[in-house]
């Protein structure tokens, strides 16, 4: 839900909290995309402009925290073998992106009326001092 312009900001950015040490968030699931289309981890790190070691240890703890394997590595083959998501790893990815575009559109209107408020200063001010006046 990242902002493609400066017409559309303030936008809504939803992190799932699944427990007390573990969350899953934009950049979390940005990874597992990116390994399903890369075909591997370190390819994967590389198109998000992070290392191996830091994809990897990010791959770790989405596997450790979900409590079961979101990607599953593939030894061996021609260039060497790869990484694929998991059925859990593509359901969790359609499902936070299921989350996030329901949660976009319940505060669709409030997320306008923010940025307005933003463009238009004094109206806001108006509009705040006319709410404490009823």
């Amino acid at each position: 839900m990242q902002a493609s312009s400066n017409k559309s900001i303030p936008s809504l950015s939803l992190r799932i909290d699944l427990d007390s040490k573990g969350r899953i968030g934009p950049g979390k699931i940005e990874l597992l995309e990116s390994i399903q289309a890369c075909g591997s981890i370190s390819a994967a790190g590389r198109a998000m402009d992070m290392s191996y070691k830091r994809a990897w240890d990010l791959v770790d703890e989405i596997n450790r925290i979900c409590r079961q394997a979101a990607v599953a590595r593939q030894t061996g083959g021609k260039n060497g073998g790869g990484a694929v998501l998991t059925p859990f790893g593509v359901s969790l990815v359609a499902r936070y992106r299921k989350i996030e575009r329901d949660a976009s559109t319940a505060v669709h209107k409030e997320l306008e009326a923010l940025r307005n408020d933003i463009r238009h200063p004094k109206k806001s001010a108006e509009r705040d001092k006319d709410t404490r006046a009823r």
